[in-house]
């Protein structure tokens, strides 16, 4: 696989009948490692072991509605409150992000309303703060941190 622009992690793969395995180690079941998966993961443990992001507010390829059409988001993190503070969307290293990928992104954010979307391709990462009141977008320089991300890293 493609070396990521994100740290490395100790990831766990197998292999069976051909074909190569990558544990999630939210959902703690080995997945297809594909591209997009690749980054997933990568991204995964960027959230959690260099930004104390807690891992038990992450939640996967979630189901949601929008337009009465059946969409999942790669990665969400929730508040302490439960409500959905950051959606993140992944793509295989070779797609580059157009602005295509970001209203994609824009598109599954509308339903959950975080107030902030990152679109990452594991080489280049867009973070977004929405100001869903005034109706902007704005690209920060770097990921947020986490409210109370200084006092633990689950």
């Amino acid at each position: 696989m493609t070396t990521l622009n994100l740290p490395a992690y100790d990831y766990v793969l197998k292999k069976e009948a051909g074909t190569i395995y990558i544990l999630d180690v939210l959902r703690k079941k080995y997945l297809v490692l594909t591209p997009e998966e690749w980054v997933r993961q990568h991204f995964i443990h960027f959230l959690i072991k260099e930004h104390g992001y807690p891992r038990s507010l992450i939640k996967v390829e979630g189901g949601l509605s929008f337009n009465r059409l059946q969409k999942r988001s790669d990665i969400v993190v929730f508040n302490r409150e439960g409500k959905a503070w950051m959606v993140i969307e992944c793509k295989a290293p070779e797609q580059k992000l157009r602005q295509q990928t970001l209203d994609q992104a824009a598109v599954y954010n509308y339903t959950l309303q975080a107030k902030y979307l990152v679109v990452t391709n594991g080489m280049k990462h867009i973070y977004c703060e929405i100001n869903w009141v005034e109706g902007k977008t704005l690209v920060l320089e770097a990921i947020p941190p986490y409210p109370d991300s200084s006092t633990s890293h689950s």
